[in-house]
């Protein structure tokens, strides 16, 4: 092959990972213009829900979400994975309109089991959706790449997006509402007009012939078995015990910065700060894939958090503040290099189904978070309830370390581009 040859075959390659990417940043954009994700649990305050009943929330609508990640996975394999992100979030937008419309707290519960659901349909569905496109243009090894920059922009446009709804606020709670729901509307008409369905009938990395086709997997149970080595329920484990960790500390550095001192406007400052710290780090993915690789970048991002929650104790705002800007960007580059890995371990006609199981696994532990560190925070107040909670990343560390040390096994099987299917 000749140097000009080598050039235009990547040429193509990057032109047709354009073309599929193109609509998902769009669509990422919109669906993360949640004006209310940075003030949401003033809102919840606001209609006078104590912490431990805004834990309950959260942690249902995990629990919920988990749950319905099973049923939902197989849907989107079998009805589609585009029909099945288009249901989420057309059902999230409604719950949004519901829960500015009401304040009574069991209307809520069964508004954030709706979410819960709407939630299960998305999660698993537009990761598969999107690196199923790929492999059919033969440019999954942009992946990391392509996935840091959905990640992105999906994170800034958060950051952004915290900040109108802190200033939108001032003006009403139904405004911040309302304008969310519209958003993820508009990405579910740029997801229809733009991005090509795809079922699990449609896999492009099991169309096989003769013999072959006797190892392909008829459920996704059976698929999940062949691909469950030690390392990758490990790296499941460990990936969810992180998000456990994360996703409530962002939430609840909320509570924590208010208790300490910190004005509502500060508050949503800070927040949107740490959207744009945890948008913009994870474009550092590909390079961190290549010179460090995910089994060490995964303690780490466990340490950072572990000392970032133990800060957070200390009661000072700004040590806090700043504990949460610096520290809270690393653990997005481990969640964009693990998804990169179970996507190259599962196989596409189950890929929702298998990735939805993950969802699940991840979506049980950080619902378990929640109510974990709202108890916490109720019994021993906010800052030294955050610092005990510092004790489940260092859990997830430990169980990390024989993978680390050993060198096992996490990926079964890895995508082939379709050019090299068709030599």
């Amino acid at each position: 092959m000749t140097t000009t040859e080598a050039l235009g075959g990547s040429a193509a390659v990057d032109d047709a990972a354009r073309s599929v990417t193109r609509p998902f940043y769009v669509y990422a954009v919109l669906s993360n213009s949640l004006f209310q994700r940075g003030v949401f649990v003033i809102f919840l305050y606001d209609r006078g829900f104590s912490a431990g009943q805004v834990a309950l929330l959260q942690t249902l609508i995990y629990l919920v979400s988990g749950l319905a990640e099973l049923p939902t996975g197989v849907i989107a394999d079998r009805v589609g994975r585009r029909a099945s992100i288009a249901i989420g979030q057309v059902l999230i937008a409604g719950c949004l309109l519901g829960q500015v419309a009401s304040s009574n707290y069991w209307v809520f519960l069964t508004l954030f089991i709706g979410q819960g659901v709407g939630m299960a349909c998305v999660s698993g569905s537009d990761t598969a959706l999107l690196y199923d496109l790929l492999v059919r243009r033969g440019a999954t090894a942009g992946y990391v790449k392509i996935k840091s920059r959905f990640t992105m922009l999906g994170t800034v446009t958060s950051g952004v997006a915290i900040v109108l709804g802190g200033q939108l606020q001032q003006f009403s709670w139904g405004i911040v509402y309302v304008a969310s729901a519209s958003c993820l509307v508009l990405a579910v008409v740029v997801l229809i007009a733009r991005v090509p369905e795809i079922r699990g009938a449609d896999a492009v990395d099991e169309q096989q012939d003769g013999a072959e086709k006797a190892h392909v997997d008829a459920t996704a149970w059976r698929a999940m078995l062949r691909v469950a080595t030690p390392a990758l329920v490990t790296l499941v484990v460990v990936s969810g015990l992180m998000h456990a960790t994360l996703t409530p500390y962002i939430i609840f550095t909320q509570k924590t910065l208010s208790d300490q001192g910190a004005g509502t406007a500060l508050v949503s400052v800070v927040i949107s700060a740490g959207f744009f710290v945890g948008g913009l780090v994870p474009l550092l993915s590909d390079r961190a894939n290549k010179r460090i690789g995910y089994r060490v970048i995964v303690p780490v991002s466990l340490l950072t958090l572990a000392v970032a929650l133990g800060l957070s104790g200390l009661g000072l705002v700004w040590v806090t503040i700043a504990a949460f800007l610096v520290l809270v960007g690393i653990p997005e580059i481990t969640a964009v290099l693990v998804d990169n890995v179970l996507n190259e371990a599962v196989p596409s006609r189950h890929r929702a189904s298998l990735l939805s199981m993950i969802a699940f696994v991840e979506s049980v532990l950080i619902g378990t978070g929640y109510l974990v560190l709202g108890t916490l925070m109720d019994g021993l107040g906010s800052s030294v309830g955050m610092a005990t909670y510092a004790a489940v990343p260092l859990l997830a560390g430990l169980l990390w370390l024989p993978v680390l040390f050993r060198g096992a096994r996490v990926n079964t099987k890895i995508e082939k581009p379709a050019d090299q299917k068709a030599s």
